[in-house]
C-alpha cells in the first residue's frame, strides 16, 4: 500500500472536489465520500490509510438500511450487467483482472447459478474484493459462503466493500 495519493491531495479540495474524486469509491454510495468529507478532510488524510480508515468509518456507522442500499448497488460477479457492458470502470476493471471476462461456458453457468441461489438466500449479491484472487478461488468462495447466516454474510459484504474501496483508494 502506498503512503500517499499519486493525483491528488485530498486536504487541498473543497467539497465539490472532493465528492467528485471519491464519490466512487464506495460503488454508486457518494454519501461515504460526503460524509467523510463532512467529517473534516486533515492533512493526515492525504495518506491513504487514514483515508481509508475515516472512509470505512464512515460506511460502518450508517444505519443498516445505508448499508444494505451500498450492498445491493454492486453488481453481481460475472452477471448479466457485465455481459451487457453495464459495470462501472472500476467494477469492469476488478472483474477482468480476476478473469471473470475469461469464464468457460460452464463456468458461467456456474457463476449465473451461484449468484441466483446467494441473492435468494441473503436478499443481496455476493461480494468479494477480487483483485488478486481467481474465478477459481471466487467459485470456491461462492460455496463456503453460502453456508453462512444472513447476518454473517451482512458483515461479511461490509468488510469486502472496505476491501475494495482501499484497493480503490490506492488506485487514484
Amino acid at each position: 500500500m502506498s503512503d500517499s495519493f499519486k493525483t491528488l491531495i485530498p486536504s487541498d479540495l473543497n467539497k465539490d472536489e472532493f465528492v467528485s474524486a471519491f464519490a466512487d469509491i464506495y460503488e454508486h454510495s457518494p454519501w461515504v465520500a460526503e460524509r467523510s468529507y463532512d467529517k473534516g478532510i486533515t492533512k493526515d488524510h492525504d495518506k491513504i490509510e487514514v483515508m481509508a480508515e475515516l472512509m470505512s468509518e464512515i460506511m460502518l456507522a450508517a444505519d443498516k438500511e445505508l448499508q444494505l442500499k451500498l450492498i445491493i448497488a454492486h453488481p453481481d460477479l460475472a452477471g448479466r450487467a457485465a455481459v451487457r457492458g453495464e459495470l462501472t470502470e472500476s467494477s469492469t476493471k476488478e472483474q477482468a483482472g480476476a478473469g471473470l471476462d475469461e469464464c468457460s461456458p460452464e463456468e458461467m453457468e456456474k457463476f449465473q447459478t451461484y449468484n441466483t441461489a446467494y441473492k435468494e438466500k441473503f436478499g443481496f449479491p455476493f461480494i468479494i474484493a477480487v483483485t488478486g484472487l481467481n474465478r477459481h478461488i471466487i467459485l470456491d468462495a461462492f460455496e463456503t459462503r453460502l453456508k453462512n447466516t444472513e447476518e454473517e454474510e451482512f458483515q461479511t459484504a461490509l468488510i469486502q466493500i472496505n476491501k475494495i474501496a482501499t484497493i480503490r483508494l490506492n488506485q487514484l
